[in-house]
């Protein structure tokens, strides 16, 4: 992202004013008040994912952000917002609700009502904005969600939450081709998260549901690869699917859950082989980590899908530079 305005780089004089410019600017129209003297200090940047629009706020000043039924009026885009508290106790009203929202919580609201934002200390805040057709439920429903929080402890909110975080922090380090991909990711998690809230599941596309329970899986196996009993039949109760809708899911990858976990493991072999801090852990030990214990077949696998025995592809990626 790129950074907007960083207060140490203006005259204290000038702060007040570039920072309200740069949030009216980067956020829309909104009234700001610092509560008394308190000197303003910040930084305030923001980017693009494909059409959501991101903003990271970091500030130790006290101090509110309002949306007014007369700023309502001037400008009233069609969007809704979502904060994620990345550090801090940032405090969120709308529509007769308030929540202090706890690190890694997130909460939506409507920019096209009144609504109030407000930090008594510290806080470093993520901001996504999207129109409101990129969420795909009843406007009622969301209506009795705004200044709600959702936490990172279960169900889609737990997958949610650290994503939009990671997009927060590293937005510049994503590739063309892959932003519309993420982006329709961050959208599904976010709308799945809001839907399990309302108890609204059912009111997602077949394909939403899919993607986001493809996302639950792919994280579940990641977690148990070191587990050798870790196969399709395992993974399909823990997610109360049938076996058969399980193998559907991964065909639409066009792979197997075999060939996913197995890949898995190889990979995380492959990370552990190239990192200098396991340089002096036998290859046989680091494949018996993720339930690869055959060392003659855990090469011959390595080989295939690498090019190089697991001890060469170490040697090599180990090698001192010259």
């Amino acid at each position: 992202m790129g950074i907007l305005i960083r207060t140490r780089d203006v005259p204290a004089a000038r702060r007040y004013d570039e920072w309200r410019s740069i949030v009216c600017d980067t956020l829309g129209p909104l009234d700001f008040r610092i509560e008394g003297d308190a000197p303003l200090r910040g930084e305030i940047s923001a980017g693009q994912l494909g059409p959501l629009g991101v903003g990271r706020v970091q500030t130790s000043t006290p101090h509110s952000v309002h949306r007014t039924p007369g700023l309502i009026r001037r400008d009233n885009p069609d969007l809704y917002r979502v904060v994620l508290a990345i550090s801090g106790r940032p405090a969120l009203m709308q529509d007769g609700r308030s929540t202090q929202l706890k690190r890694g919580e997130f909460a939506i609201y409507d920019f096209g009502r009144p609504y109030e934002l407000a930090y008594d200390s510290a806080v470093d805040l993520a901001i996504f904005g999207f129109p409101r057709t990129m969420l795909a439920l009843p406007f009622d429903s969301i209506a009795k969600l705004t200044a709600v929080p959702i936490t990172p402890d279960s169900g889609a909110g737990a997958l949610a939450a650290p994503l939009l975080r990671r997009v927060a922090l590293d937005l510049e380090t994503y590739q063309p081709a892959n932003v519309a991909r993420l982006s329709t990711v961050v959208m599904d998690l976010v709308t799945m998260a809001i839907a399990e809230r309302v108890e609204q599941t059912e009111t997602l596309s077949e394909e939403s549901r899919s993607r986001t329970l493809l996302l639950r899986i792919h994280t579940f196996i990641e977690q148990h690869l070191g587990e050798p009993d870790l196969a399709p039949g395992t993974i399909a109760a823990a997610h109360h699917v049938s076996l058969r809708y399980l193998h559907r899911l991964f065909e639409t990858q066009d792979t197997t859950v075999a060939a996913w976990i197995r890949h898995r493991r190889l990979e995380r072999c492959r990370k552990d082989l190239a990192d200098p801090a396991f340089h002096n852990v036998p290859v046989g030990v680091i494949a018996s980590r993720y339930a690869l214990p055959d060392s003659a077949h855990f090469s011959r696998l390595f080989r295939r899908t690498y090019g190089l025995p697991p001890t060469e592809y170490r040697r090599t990626c180990l090698m001192p530079p010259g």
